[in-house]
């Protein structure tokens, strides 16, 4: 008997029950592959989740740090929650690669969390919930099942599961919101010994940290002002030289950890006496860390630091000069907007002491290059030495590490999408997904290189809320100054994002938007030509078509009953591939009033903004059949450029390139933002733009539009 049988009674639990099972039987018989299948049944009920509940929408990609890490995930488990699964994932990948043996405490642990957390989703999404209590006297129980398999090597195929529940995902959703409401966690509280043996020891472990040499515990410091006028540090970190480098408070899990904040300020006091170097505090109860670096206010970090991220920020303390006085690099950006845009976040970070900075700039005002004349006055001034730069496309990235290489040769940078062994550079370039796979995944000899505190200075690029939302948890666990870069005006920026820069909403660090640009002559204003079309604007009715157009119909729509729909409506359309007689007018818009080249003779640049992959090749396919005689030398005059495509990166290049063609790029969410092609003069939006902000940045990509 386990403590997961219960699971066996519902049937729509089979698909980690089973593993759940497993874990708890072959604890005796092997700690470490108990671990890992707490990990394995984890994992197996989050991808059931995905399969069962509306609210959850499948991310870029079905592993297990992707689907735990997403806004969605996030706001159906609470903070504490969330914690214990982290725990056993970290524990899980531990007792999977590195080796190390697995302490019983820890594995029993990783049971009581795993426990928690299938009391949760059966509360959530069960038939027949029943209140239970982790039995710990299972675990002494004899197993007659002693040759369990040790770990199972299937895997769930997320895709299949959301096929095979399609059927629950209404029921299942309804009950669990109704059932949410009223959930109370389940506390587990452990000692303070047991967190600091499990919990705090394993951040200790993940960061690299190697106990009785650089990390000592029970540090006696004389001078404390109790009766014996002795106090015990809970943790001393030291360098090599063995000077402290930080002091850890450590409180139980049910603890406050601002309660231990006077007492490891008077430890910290006392080493700094002793060693004349005051040491960061960090003060934990395994769920909640925050650190002093003796710089910035306290602030929640996720981790605590690894050593070489300690001996990298007392360097860079010592070594840093004010940033009062800079001098900006006028041969990278000389123009004032960019000099007063790099000023204000360096008085931001140094007079304001904030950690924070939203840069609001026009397309085309100089965006990159401003942000890379700011690396170089705080790589100069000492503030900085590791940056990070993060898009959310490999053609931001490339784009981005390109123009870095070329401004700051002496620079070292490395970009993540295209060099998988060079991670040591001190400029990283990275899409979120790649990022968020390379932070448990990469290691050199001391253990984990992206470490919470690997980087002095993140740069978003594109920075808005969706962003932050998506892939906050690279946010939250990388602790540096932030930098969020964007090209939406101020006012549709919201005010969700000024909060996630710390900044009053419409007061962003520095703003210079188009309509300042195109007063001082560094940009073209825009004109727009708008055609309406019946079939984007009404929608379709079946009776109104041509023959030829029905059987299209017939073959795309069905109701779930089998019958027709008599209309439908223009929203429904985005999946549909649009009559030819709907795309050649709006072609011929484009032909006959977009800004052409070449005394006239040929249209400018142009990028058309399809609904979709099918939607795109349609419309080249109808352009093709239009216009066959711009095509010539096998040298195509229009393009589908998106994500579908291998080599994309150097379509772009091709297309940004005045004397190449194509001449047309047909895109899908790939050219809408952050791209630099100054040569487009026409943008063509064959899909309706609802949101604001979004048109403004593909408004922006272009001096004219269509």
């Amino acid at each position: 008997m386990t403590n997961f049988d219960y699971l066996k009674q519902e049937p729509k639990f089979n698909s980690f029950a089973d593993v759940a099972i497993a874990a708890e039987k072959i604890l005796k018989i092997d700690m470490e592959s108990s671990v890992i299948n707490c990990r394995r049944a984890m994992e197996f009920a989050i991808k059931w989740m995905y399969s069962v509940d509306k609210s959850l929408e499948m991310p870029y990609q079905d592993n297990l740090m992707s689907l735990m890490s997403t806004e969605d995930f996030h706001d159906l488990v609470d903070d504490s929650l969330w914690k214990r699964l982290d725990l056993i994932r970290k524990i899980g990948n531990r007792a999977a690669h590195n080796g190390r043996k697995i302490t019983q405490d820890e594995a029993i642990l990783c049971l009581q969390n795993l426990f928690i957390f299938m009391d949760y989703v059966s509360y959530c999404y069960s038939d027949f919930y029943e209140e239970r209590q982790y039995d710990v006297t299972l675990l002494t129980e004899a197993h007659e099942e002693a040759t369990v398999s040790k770990t199972s090597d299937t895997d769930v195929d997320l895709k299949a599961l959301i096929a095979e529940n399609k059927a629950l995902k209404e029921e299942l959703t309804a009950k669990r919101a109704e059932q949410q409401r009223t959930y109370v966690p389940k506390p587990l509280d452990l000692s303070e010994y047991k967190t600091r043996k499990i919990y705090i020891d394993a951040m200790l472990l993940d960061a690299g940290w190697i106990e009785g040499k650089d990390w000592i515990n029970e540090v006696e410091i004389p001078g404390m002002p109790n009766k014996s006028e002795v106090g015990f540090a809970d943790y001393v970190l030291y360098d090599d030289s063995h000077r402290p480098l930080a002091v850890v408070e450590a409180k139980r899990t049910c603890v406050d950890v601002a309660k231990g904040r006077q007492q490891a300020k008077l430890y910290a006091d006392l080493l700094e006496t002793q060693y004349k170097r005051r040491p960061v505090i960090f003060s934990t109860n395994g769920f909640e860390t925050r650190i002093i670096d003796n710089q910035y206010p306290e602030r929640k970090v996720a981790v605590i630091y690894s050593k070489r991220d300690l001996e990298k920020l007392f360097n860079l303390q010592t070594m840093k000069t004010s940033l009062n006085h800079i001098s900006v690099d006028k041969n990278i950006a000389g123009r004032y907007y960019q000099e007063g845009a790099i000023k204000a976040v360096c008085d931001s970070f140094d007079k304001k002491n904030r950690r924070k900075a939203l840069l609001v700039m026009a397309t085309g005002s100089g965006k990159t290059r401003t942000v890379i004349a700011l690396c170089k006055v705080l790589l100069d001034a000492g503030w900085v030495k590791n940056i990070l730069f993060l898009a959310d496309r490999n053609s931001l990235v490339t784009q981005a590490k390109r123009n870095f290489v070329n401004l700051l040769p002496d620079l070292s940078c490395s970009n993540l999408v295209e060099e998988k062994d060079n991670y040591t550079a001190h400029c990283i370039f990275s899409t979120y997904q790649t990022m968020m796979n390379c932070i448990d995944s990469v290691k050199d000899e001391n253990g984990k290189l992206f470490t919470c505190g690997h980087f002095d200075l993140v740069i978003c690029d594109e920075a808005h809320r969706s962003i932050y939302n998506k892939y906050r948890d690279i946010f939250n666990y990388f602790d540096a100054p932030l930098v969020g870069l964007t090209a939406t005006p101020k006012d549709e920026i919201d005010k969700n994002t000024y909060g996630i820069f710390d900044l009053e909403n419409g007061v962003p660090t520095y703003g210079y938007e188009l309509s300042q640009a195109v007063k001082d002559g560094y940009l073209v204003d825009f004109i727009t030509v708008e055609t309406k079309l019946k079939f984007i604007e009404e929608g379709i009715a079946y009776d109104e078509l041509s023959e030829e157009d029905k059987a299209a119909y017939e073959e795309t729509f069905e109701f779930k009953d089998g019958e027709l729909p008599e209309r439908i409506n223009s929203s429904a359309l985005n999946t549909w591939i649009f009559n030819e007689d709907t795309i050649k007018q709006v072609l011929n818009v484009l032909m006959k009033d977009g800004l052409k080249v070449d005394y006239g003779q040929k249209i400018g640049k142009t990028i058309i903004f399809a609904k979709n992959h099918d939607h795109a090749e349609k419309i080249l396919e109808v352009f093709n059949k239009q216009y066959p005689e711009l095509s010539k030398n096998g040298q195509p005059f229009a393009k589908v450029i998106d994500n579908y495509m291998t080599y994309a990166q150097s379509a772009i290049d091709e297309f940004s390139y005045p004397k190449k063609m194509p001449q047309i790029a047909i895109s899908v969410d790939m050219l809408d933002t952050g791209i630099d092609v100054p040569e487009v003069l026409n943008l063509v939006f064959f899909k309706k733009v609802m949101s604001k902000a979004k048109f403004w940045q593909h408004e922006k990509r272009s001096s004219r539009s269509v």
